[in-house]
């Protein structure tokens, strides 16, 4: 069984900073794609940054420049370093991650519990 641990987030003034990390855990697996995505309300979860399996990154535009995502491969973390937040920003943020399991063999998708990110004016 694979879990995605996240931590992080909170509440934090427009033109702040604040710092997500994501985890996973388990045994027996490899990492192919992981990143963040994330859902304010009334609206979708879209994507916010990933590591493709080739290792590239993959940002929204709406965060380029200002979000940067970093991954730490021995440890099956990444982490999400957010500056110049805006309140537009605010949302839940969430961790996913493609999986490799070898016993028995499976390939998903896994999904953190979430973590609320709050940008104030």
């Amino acid at each position: 069984q694979v879990q995605l641990v996240e931590s992080g987030g909170g509440l934090v003034q427009a033109g702040g900073s604040l710092r997500l990390s994501c985890a996973a855990s388990g045994s027996e697996f490899s990492v192919n794609t992981m990143g963040w995505y994330r859902q304010a309300p009334g609206k979708q979860r879209e994507l916010v940054a990933l590591f493709t399996s080739g290792g590239s990154t993959n940002y929204a535009d709406s965060v380029k420049g200002r979000f940067t995502i970093s991954r730490d491969n021995a440890k099956n973390t990444v982490h999400l370093q957010m500056n110049s937040l805006k309140p537009e920003d605010t949302a839940v943020y969430y961790c996913n991650a493609q999986i490799v399991v070898f016993q028995p063999w499976s390939i998903r998708g896994y999904w953190g519990q979430g973590t609320q990110v709050t940008v104030s004016s």
